[in-house]
């Protein structure tokens, strides 16, 4: 799927949340200014958070609870171990109660569960980004990010 704009991108998150359920692990991939974060605050409004959704960066893990299913977005841009992660609480997230979106998944892929969604990211020209889901172990298919 191509988005020619940012708010495109989060209109993009936003059909992608409708699919979401409990327990699903999304691997947000790309370069610095891809788009991830974009994404992201489109899924947020389409679960129905209300709080600002901010680049969890500097925090790892940023905790939105008012939308239909919790959000756990995760930054791992910043890791420099596992351990960091599991200090947190980690295995609450991932798989758990809510949706989970990693950006930079790739700086602890040893944390990763067995069945998740990852949507590559691409800038694809000035505005436009390339959008491509791969599914790992028994993920479902997510049908609204395929054109």
């Amino acid at each position: 799927m191509r988005t020619h704009s940012a708010e495109e991108t989060r209109q993009a998150g936003a059909r992608l949340a409708e699919e979401l359920q409990a327990g699903d692990v999304i691997l947000l991939e790309g370069p610095l200014g891809a788009g991830k974060s974009e994404l992201a605050r489109g899924v947020a409004l389409g679960l129905g958070v209300r709080e600002t959704v901010t680049s969890p960066s500097f925090t790892i893990l940023n905790v939105y609870t008012s939308g239909r299913l919790p959000l756990y977005h995760f930054d791992w841009y910043r890791l420099e171990s596992a351990e960091e992660l599991y200090e947190l609480g980690m295995e609450e997230y991932l798989g758990g109660d809510g949706v989970a979106l990693v950006e930079w998944p790739g700086k602890c892929p040893e944390a990763l569960p067995a069945d998740f969604a990852m949507i590559d990211i691409a800038p694809a020209g000035d505005n436009d980004r390339e959008l491509r889901v791969h599914r790992h172990g028994n993920f479902r298919v997510l049908t609204s990010l395929v054109d």
